[in-house]
């Protein structure tokens, strides 16, 4: 029986048609050198949608998922709700369906064998000291043969040639350790990667959840089961409502062909290092493609695809550990200008005593990356930083609320590691003291709001009890408040005006 998926819902294509409409896409209709394409990708808060790239005038899109507003309008949210939906919909794989390759707009072209050529797609150079031309969006596909459970990351391709690329498996990934199993057994390795997709499926390539097959999760994200065809050149299967696939392996001689260097998502350079080879078996697209490039590096890292990215993977994954290690946690924030891992900020409502410490502690678990724990009360709001460098400020004192940690395990792309295998983790404790956020040295100051209470005299309202200068405006109902000094001039006279603590005025009869 044919089943029937509508495969342009989830299509690139009509993504980056929305975000035009929506005014976070540009449409650059004139001809663009690919050699322009970095730069003018480079800080820019917008994506770009290039419908005239390289020489043949392809279709290229750009920094497509490159603000928190994009990923949370791919899923039908606001930007406030993008980490709670994201994380509701992840804990629902959704399988995917399979179609005939008839039905199946990503191999609506078929090139194989010499006629599949990887410098005929419009790849470009992003960064001035990169090996090479980059496939820099690339959703990697492959089969766990222990498991029988399919496989979905995102890594980049340094072109070597017309059919042959490198690929980064040094840092610890799930690819990396199916690829170290069929290596030792003297196996290549089959693999496929999709270019040209929704951002629901990168979010969901990205995510860190416990084994399971991963183009379920890619339904989980999108709310709808995935589309998938099996590969002309192997027996993969891969999104069929995709712009391209690029079908290959990787062959059985290991971590032994230079790769990089590469302007990487933690905002510098990684470095030249030995890596497998990906040998490149067949192109298959649609008949209209989108080809697709995502920013990594650069100096504004906040703009870029892989750090708003990293940054809901981070959040994500704080958020499950956070669900029981503390009771009532608010919000988590990985600023993406930090690369989205290094830096989280937390808010709770702290009910009981240590639970600040608590939630440290379950971040600096759940994520190799995250680095710098910053925790606040649920009245900070942790995507303003002017209030978070407030909290810092003003609630945290280093010998008391810092708390450092070392040993463990961490990602050799930071720098500041200078050749160390394992990183230290700092968090701090910006909390107020417990049950003390009703002390008046803790509240904070707010405009005057008045009641329009009954009108009385000043006497008379201080005669009810002690009262703040505000409330006696609002007694004697004053829009001016220094007609009420004069009042207050006569009974510090008669010596009958007194202060609490707390600066209410009463009259001492």
């Amino acid at each position: 029986m044919t089943v029937k998926v509508d495969t342009e819902k989830f299509r690139l294509r009509g993504f980056l048609k929305a975000m035009v409409a929506a005014g976070e896409i540009e449409a650059e209709e004139e001809p663009t050198p690919l050699a322009s394409i970095a730069r003018r990708l480079e800080g820019n808060a917008k994506g770009v949608w290039f419908r005239k790239a390289g020489p043949d005038g392809q279709e290229l899109a750009g920094n497509v998922m490159g603000s928190r507003r994009r990923l949370a309008l791919s899923l039908g949210v606001d930007e406030r709700d993008l980490l709670a939906e994201t994380t509701r919909r992840l804990r629902s794989p959704i399988p995917p369906v399979e179609l005939d390759a008839a039905d199946a707009p990503v191999q609506q072209v078929v090139l194989r064998e010499n006629e599949a050529d990887l410098t005929a797609l419009p790849v470009h150079l992003q960064h001035g000291e990169d090996g090479a031309p980059y496939i820099s969006a690339a959703l990697d596909i492959s089969r766990d043969v222990r498991t029988g459970l399919s496989n979905v990351g995102m890594r980049r391709l340094m072109l070597r040639g017309r059919r042959a690329a490198g690929i980064d498996l040094n840092a610890p990934s799930d690819l990396r350790a199916i690829y170290g199993g069929a290596h030792d057994g003297g196996n290549r390795l089959p693999v496929a990667f999709a270019v040209g997709f929704h951002p629901a499926d990168a979010i969901a390539a990205v995510a860190m959840t416990p084994p399971v097959d991963e183009l379920s999760l890619m339904g989980a994200v999108r709310d709808a089961p995935v589309p998938v065809v099996k590969c002309v050149t192997s027996d993969l299967r891969v999104p069929a409502d995709a712009e391209y696939v690029i079908e290959g392996y990787l062959d059985a001689n290991g971590w032994a062909a230079p790769e990089g260097p590469f302007g990487e998502y933690v905002g510098y350079y990684g470095r030249l290092k030995s890596n497998p080879v990906f040998h490149l078996t067949a192109i298959t697209r649609r008949t209209d493609a989108v080809f697709q490039t995502a920013t990594i590096g650069g100096r504004s890292m906040a703009n870029t695809d892989t750090a708003q990215l990293v940054a809901l993977r981070t959040e994500q994954a704080i958020w499950t550990a956070l669900e029981t290690a503390v009771r009532e946690p608010v919000a988590v924030y990985a600023p993406p200008s930090t690369g989205g891992m290094y830096n989280v900020r937390i808010a709770l409502n702290q009910r009981v005593p240590g639970e600040a410490r608590n939630a440290i502690a379950a971040a600096f678990g759940s994520s190799a990356d995250a680095k710098h724990i910053f925790v606040v009360d649920r009245d900070i709001d942790v995507f303003d930083d002017e209030q978070v460098e407030w909290a810092l400020a003003t609630r945290f004192q280093a010998n008391r609320d810092l708390v450092t940690a070392s040993g463990f395990r961490a990602i050799p792309l930071d720098p500041s590691l200078a050749g160390e295998r394992q990183t230290d983790k700092a968090g701090f404790d910006m909390t107020l003291p417990f049950n003390c956020e009703d002390a008046q040295e803790w509240r904070v100051p707010d405009p005057p709001v008045f009641e329009n209470m009954p009108k009385r005299n000043v006497e008379d309202a201080l005669h009810d009890g002690p009262k703040y200068f505000r409330e006696l405006m609002d007694a004697t109902g004053s829009d001016d408040g220094r007609e009420i000094l004069h009042e207050l001039e006569r009974f510090y006279a008669a010596g009958t005006l007194k202060r609490l603590d707390d600066g209410r005025y009463l009259l001492d009869d």
